[in-house]
């Protein structure tokens, strides 16, 4: 710890606090700087047994605690001063996520932080306006529904956005009146532990916000399968969402939410600005180094723009600077960890045996770290693996297209479902395509179009269920009928 290089006083000392407590648990692994390939710290590897705790102190803080019975103004209360406390410490946190995802530490502070803490301010306005409805009843009976807490929740977090993730999960709950695990994953553990002491000190009572780190085989599939855990939450691989759903089947038959997978086609017609088209399919496939599930890696042109289009974007990826995340300059980090730097150089071999063209990049960047040129291939077949296949990495696959009906048979042909993207000037076109794929999202001349107040998810083996707005809200309640009899009632 002591040789943490981070360019901010007092980051050392507040992740010495933060670690103070889990090293009393004993075992522990290592985090790594994907800048560099060297260790950043050590942190508390959670088992079984460590999950049974957590679940026990939730459980009771659900079942006795204050917090489900506070009333949703005053939750609300204790979330903006969270939010608050993050704002505070925006420079950390960011930072955090820089040496440990690899994320741009100029767009941690500028966006990702902020963002999550207007996303717990979000929720927070939305605690105390959790109603049921009244009910006109067929016969001489009274109804009404109220929403009710669902419970224990387990979370468990992806590496590709530590901090969005974890209050896209944990927000909403928040605000339901449920308590919870949060497990990030085992490559980004830093901030979720940053984010548990700054819960404290808000004041969330003991018991609502556990945090465990650990691995996915042992901590996470010990919260999916939990007897005591309501509802489990997951983002991640589609073969690690089976899982999950399975756990859930054979354990107490929790709630499931699941965000997986992608293969998100963005269509280019022939009226599109060809500048601006290619800077919104480079910004797809590249942001976040193209570690984002819903990344438009099947980018399909239409044949009378495509040959400029080659050239533009060409030119572009060029430019496009990779380099460490707490330079500004840089656009482009290093991938989280070895593994996924090694998963897409094999996927980009991938490419070149199966007869696609390299038009730029597929090379790593330096001796040292997990940085990846942007890559582009053209010549690409539907049938390629890097067509079908999801390679979470900055890998491109251009494809052209000739009729309307073309672009949608090819944007549908995938067993993915998450998001899509339409460039065209022609409203008609926009209206029919966004109809017609199947995706629970569609962008129309934007693209990363996400806002706190609209769901997104999947369709398809994407999963279900929804992040973001009141959607996701909901999905952390349960609706409760309650019926009386009436008597001698003038009306029903």
């Amino acid at each position: 710890m002591e040789n943490l290089s981070i360019p901010f006083q007092g980051l050392k000392r507040n992740l010495l606090k933060s670690f103070f407590d889990v090293y009393k648990w004993g075992k522990t692994f290592e985090t790594i700087d994907p800048r560099t390939g060297g260790v950043i710290a050590r942190v508390a590897e959670g088992d079984k047994e460590d999950v049974d705790l957590a679940v026990r102190a939730a459980r009771q803080a659900f079942d006795d605690g204050p917090w489900p019975r506070m009333s949703g103004a005053a939750r609300g209360r204790i979330m903006i001063k969270y939010a608050d406390l993050i704002d505070e410490h925006k420079e950390e946190l960011a930072a955090l996520d820089a040496i440990d995802a690899g994320k741009l530490f100029s767009q941690g502070k500028a966006l990702d932080i902020p963002g999550v803490a207007n996303l717990l301010r979000y929720y927070a306005g939305a605690a105390d306006k959790i109603h049921g409805e009244v009910l006109k009843m067929s016969r001489e009976l009274q109804g009404y529904t109220l929403r009710e807490p669902i419970g224990v929740a387990g979370h468990i977090i992806p590496w590709n956005f530590p901090s969005s993730m974890f209050f896209m999960m944990s927000a909403p709950a928040l605000a339901a009146g449920c308590t919870m695990i949060v497990k990030p994953a085992e490559q980004t553990p830093l901030s979720a532990l940053f984010y548990a002491d700054l819960a404290y000190k808000a004041g969330v009572p003991a018991g609502v916000l556990n945090v465990i780190t650990g691995y996915g085989p042992t901590a996470g599939a010990a919260i999916a399968s939990h007897m005591d855990v309501d509802k489990v939450c997951f983002t991640g691989s589609t073969e690690v969402g089976r899982k999950i759903m399975q756990a859930a089947a054979t354990s107490n038959l929790k709630q499931v939410s699941l965000e997986l997978g992608g293969k998100s086609p963005l269509l280019i017609f022939d009226d599109a600005d060809v500048d601006k088209a290619a800077d919104l399919a480079l910004l797809g496939i590249l942001y976040n180094k193209g570690e984002i599930c819903v990344a438009s890696s099947r980018v399909f042109v239409q044949e009378g723009i495509y040959d400029e289009f080659v050239k533009k974007l060409k030119e572009k990826a060029k430019d496009w600077v990779v380099g460490d995340p707490f330079d500004p300059r840089s656009r482009q980090g290093p991938q989280v960890d070895k593994q996924q730097f090694d998963k897409i150089l094999s996927y980009i071999e991938h490419g070149k045996r199966e007869g696609a063209t390299l038009l730029t990049g597929g090379k790593p960047i330096g001796k040292t770290g997990y940085f990846i040129e942007p890559t582009v291939f053209t010549d690409v077949k539907e049938d390629m693996m890097i067509a079908t296949d999801e390679i979470f990495g900055p890998v491109m696959s251009l494809m052209k297209f000739k009729t309307i009906e073309e672009a949608i048979k090819k944007a549908n042909n995938t067993k993915y479902g998450l998001a899509a993207g339409i460039v065209t000037k022609n409203l008609d076109v926009a209206n029919t395509v966004s109809r017609s794929i199947r995706a629970g999202t569609i962008w129309i001349n934007c693209y990363f179009g996400f806002d706190r107040d609209c769901s997104y998810g999947g369709y398809k083996m994407s999963g279900f269920g929804r992040h973001l707005g009141l959607e996701a809200l909901h999905k952390f309640l349960q609706v409760k009928s309650v019926v009386t009899p009436i008597y001698n009632s003038p009306w029903l």
